[in-house]
């Protein structure tokens, strides 16, 4: 297919259907000539995917039937494209009244030209309707998120709206064995790349413009990794030790195994676990080019029996699977993919992990609970509930200057262009019995 706005088009649909995710489905057009084009329009149309549907209900006389969805997604990339992107008005409407033909359906060719006409002559008042219509409505999010956001953020909302829906920063980790992070600033100064010092971590760094990674001194030599600053939190949480034996459960892409392994070299042992085999292969890559080793383990860190010789761990880091509401600006596909639903049924996930690896933890050690979401249904509460049940279990508050204390744990909200991911942490100490 050779229409970029059907491409996008179809992306939309398979979303929107369930099927597959924004990086999967754009790794099957990595080929194509305006791909840069379909990258941008795919992730502009998830990131406004709500507002945008908004501006096109106000244009329809009547809403499209169900099995048009391909003609409603290929009016949503045609408007993001309109009111976002420089690309001549003209290629943006003819390309699209063009594209119904490859769905089959040449009566769209009217309406299709006449909804995008119209909003270039009303767009002004459509963009007002659109402020007015509802709280937050031009912020594009599902409806049950707004709600939950404004309920349980309720003074950092609108932050966390404006945030969320921006272009994520490329972060570094410099590796401070190799050099500081003056030093390697100085290598980016002399490779042209503009940078600036994280503000919670002394290994964190922003780009100014994201590039490429050989574009970055040193990176195949392993001066530093691409790793955002919420992540490289963890090893000074986890109060890492010589001598200990630690267990990252659900570990790819890796990043947070190799920065433990860096900022504690004493470490007897690093056992890493994951379920795919295919990102455990890409954690080896970059346990290989930083010079680490891990014990790699491809299985279901729930499932003890298969993986786990009963030797006890001194420290633990579950990153547990979560909604990814706090990863908003870097996966804008979680607005249509996540449903309210899904939030219990990994709530309970989170907690079956969290019991479970519980007994692989010795007395007097240390469990850091992380998410990337922003709910505390995943993160104050899934805690709240183990502690209650959990006699061995003893919750310790982080103290820190950044985030927001939580009655139990510690949350990170989005931060702008040169701040972190949204990301939780709970610190718990396993009692002597």
């Amino acid at each position: 297919m050779s229409n970029s706005r059907a491409i996008v088009a179809k992306i939309l649909c398979s979303l929107l259907n369930d099927r597959g995710s924004l990086n999967t489905l754009l790794g099957n057009h990595k080929d194509h000539p305006e791909f840069s084009l379909i990258q941008e329009s795919s992730y502009g149309c998830c990131r406004w995917y709500f507002a945008l549907e908004t501006l096109l209900g106000q244009l329809l006389n009547k809403p499209l039937k169900k099995q048009d969805l391909d003609i409603k997604c290929l009016m949503i990339c045609a408007l993001y494209q309109l009111r976002e992107l420089e690309v001549a008005e003209y290629a943006v409407i003819n390309e699209s009244v063009s594209a119904v033909l490859i769905f089959k359906k040449p009566w769209a060719k009217g309406l299709v030209n006449a909804v995008l006409r119209g909003y270039q002559r009303k767009k002004d008042e459509l963009e007002k309707t659109l402020t007015a219509s509802q709280p937050n409505g031009d912020l594009a999010f599902p409806k049950w998120l707004d709600s939950e956001i404004s309920r349980q953020w309720p003074e950092q909302a609108l932050s966390v709206f404006h945030n969320s829906n921006q272009r994520p920063p490329m972060t570094l980790r410099v590796n401070l064995t190799r050099n500081s992070r003056e030093q390697y600033l100085e290598s980016l100064a002399q490779a042209g790349v503009g940078a600036t010092a994280g503000d919670l971590t002394d290994s964190a760094l922003y780009l100014d413009n994201p590039a490429p990674v050989t574009d970055l001194p040193g990176f195949a030599e392993g001066l530093v990794s691409v790793q955002d600053e919420a992540s490289q939190l963890v090893p000074n949480l986890l109060r890492l030790e010589p001598g200990q034996h630690v267990l990252d459960a659900c570990a790819a892409p890796g990043g947070k195994s190799s920065h433990m392994l860096e900022s504690e070299g004493s470490l007897t042992r690093m056992t890493s676990i994951d379920i795919s085999q295919s990102k455990l292969d890409r954690i080896r890559e970059n346990l290989e080019r930083l010079g680490l080793e891990s014990n790699l383990v491809a299985a279901d860190a729930g499932e003890l029996e298969v993986w786990w010789d009963g030797t006890h761990f001194d420290r633990i880091l579950l990153d547990a699977p979560c909604s990814a509401t706090g990863v908003i600006r870097r996966h804008p596909d979680i607005k249509l993919l996540r449903r309210p639903e899904q939030v219990k049924s990994l709530a309970e996930i989170q907690s079956s992990l969290l019991t479970k690896l519980w007994t692989c933890l010795k007395p007097g050690g240390l469990l850091l609970y992380t998410t990337c979401s922003l709910l505390r249904q995943e993160n104050e509460e899934t805690i709240r509930r183990f502690l209650d049940s959990t006699d061995s279990a003893k919750y310790e508050a982080i103290a820190a200057d950044w985030g927001v204390e939580c009655a139990f744990g510690r949350q990170l909200l989005p931060g702008t262009s040169s701040g972190p991911d949204g990301f939780f942490y709970a610190v718990l100490r396993k009692e002597f019995a």
